[in-house]
């Protein structure tokens, strides 16, 4: 399931450079997320990066966007086809992910 965010979003950009796909971008009152990037940090992070620096908890799971983490680790294949390390990591099976929480 891809992230969003919310109406609450104050603008502030925290965000942005959080996102290990470039998936967040500057909208014109919020920040938005592109669903086909966001891998909800599977391979990156064990929680969602966007939503532990969110001041206002603007950054929530999009429901219309669910995804399972074998779709999810695909999608950041795709995104990083030349990351040896994060291709090891799933190729292992030992990569970080919210599934695994």
């Amino acid at each position: 399931m891809a992230m969003k965010i919310v109406e609450e979003c104050i603008n502030c950009g925290a965000c942005e450079p959080e996102c290990p796909n470039q998936a967040i971008t500057a909208g014109d009152d919020i920040y938005l997320i592109d669903p086909e990037k966001c891998t909800e940090c599977v391979g990156f992070n064990d929680d969602y990066a966007c939503q532990a620096v969110c001041p206002v908890e603007a950054c929530q799971r999009d429901p219309e966007n669910e995804e399972t983490e074998e779709q999810l680790v695909a999608k950041a294949l795709k995104l990083h086809p030349d990351d040896a390390e994060l291709k090891g990591k799933f190729d292992s099976g030992n990569f970080p992910s919210v599934f695994r929480k």
